[in-house]
């Protein structure tokens, strides 16, 4: 893979890959940027007459929880991704279910402060619908609920870098496209909007790598992966990757993962593209007025 197909989470330094001042080069730069971020951050605090801007709403990540410890590392290494964005915003996490700290216990520790809940979740169903809006309408805190994260470009931009680090050709031949296709495997919900979302993010998709990706779901919808795949296979795609649409390992990630025929993508996990865009749906729900307490439909 050359430097310029790795994904923007992944370090381009190789050895021999660079002159060997290139890696102090580097350092000075990502140290000035760090510089530059902090002191936007400060200056943002500041009014023009010089008076101290009342601070900005706290951040709660929402995550679903998972029995496998993985998940919640992913969860932790992407809240310090947020954070380094944006240094002087408070940023929490929450728990619907499985880890600590649940939801409910996060929102009580933030008394009556203001806070935008942005779930990391990938698509409109229960969870963004009831769970979270109750929660957050049963705390004292002063809340809005965010969009979940999809569908959205800068996801599809995760799950193409997470496609090339597994060996998707970034350069691909029409031959070899007319035969190849991808399987975007996603959790799955009863929600009739939530399958809606996940098409949406296979079309973009599709419409990024050109060819066919086909949504298919671990649990509670059709088709699963094995079957999505076979359907491909018939109609002369055998060269089939799974595209993880999971924010974390686990079970779901797993399970899909090993039906895939060819390769399979890692996790959207802590990239760059998903701080961003936790960050995006939290400025959203901020600029909308009718955010408070009710999850916005997730946009561009």
């Amino acid at each position: 893979m050359t430097a310029s197909n790795l994904p923007p989470d992944e370090s381009p330094l190789r050895p021999g890959g660079r002159p060997p001042g290139g890696a102090h080069l580097d350092s000075t730069a990502q140290l000035m940027n760090r510089i530059t971020s902090q002191l936007g951050s400060q200056l943002s605090l500041v009014s023009l007459d010089g008076s101290r801007r009342p601070a900005a709403p706290a951040l709660v990540l929402v995550a679903h929880g998972s029995r496998d410890p993985r998940a919640l590392a992913t969860v932790r290494t992407l809240m310090e991704r947020v954070r380094e964005l944006r240094p002087h915003l408070p940023v929490h996490l929450g728990h619907i279910e499985l880890n600590e700290p649940l939801l409910p216990d996060t929102l009580a520790s933030l008394g009556d402060a203001h806070a935008v809940l942005v779930p990391l979740l990938l698509s409109r169903g229960y969870h963004v619908k009831q769970d979270i809006p109750e929660a957050a309408a049963a705390a004292r805190a002063h809340t809005r609920v965010a969009a979940p994260l999809g569908p959205h470009p800068l996801l599809v931009e995760t799950l193409y870098a997470r496609l090339v680090e597994a060996g998707w050709p970034a350069g691909m031949s029409d031959a070899l496209r007319r035969t190849s296709a991808v399987v975007l495997a996603a959790a799955g919900s009863r929600d009739p909007e939530s399958a809606v979302d996940t098409r949406r993010t296979a079309q973009l998709l599709a419409e990024r790598l050109g060819v066919p990706v086909v949504p298919a779901y671990a649990s509670a919808a059709a088709p699963t992966v094995r079957q999505a795949v076979r359907a491909l296979a018939a109609r002369g795609r055998h060269r089939v990757a799974v595209a993880s649409y999971f924010t974390a390992p686990g079970r779901f990630h797993t399970e899909c993962a090993e039906a895939a025929p060819w390769i399979a993508a890692a996790p959207l996990g802590a990239h760059a593209a998903m701080a961003r865009l936790v960050l995006h749906r939290y400025d959203q729900a901020l600029a909308s007025p009718e955010a408070a307490t009710e999850p916005a439909l997730a946009s561009a």
